[in-house]
């Protein structure tokens, strides 16, 4: 009796574990997941909302106006998901970050 319950165990187990790699694999080649598949983490829907604090802060990293700077990023982050890379510019690589104006049609985002 106790060589079975050991056995069905590791059957759990592996089940498990198989289940696991396959929802990986099916991510790494673009099911289930956003379609964005740019390796670089750039553009529109690359980032999860947690990202987007730090991934702000490498933005706004060089700027004398790092208070706002960070508002309106983050807020543009969690509007978008995405930042683009660089300290400026780039906006080119995420169109909804890039086409969000201000009511005086300037850029909202940093």
């Amino acid at each position: 009796m106790a060589v079975a319950n050991k056995l069905l165990s590791v059957l759990i187990i592996a089940l498990i574990a198989i289940s696991m790699l396959q929802t990986v694999v099916m991510a790494s080649h673009g099911h289930g997941g956003h379609h964005y598949n740019d390796k670089k983490k750039y553009g529109p829907g690359s980032l999860k909302s947690f990202q987007c604090p730090s991934q702000c802060s490498r933005r706004c990293g060089k700027t004398q106006y790092h208070k706002p700077c960070m508002f309106f990023c983050q807020k543009c982050c969690r509007k978008c998901l995405c930042v683009p890379p660089g300290y400026y510019g780039n906006k080119a690589v995420c169109p909804c970050y890039n086409n969000w104006k201000t009511k005086e049609g300037g850029p909202k985002c940093p």
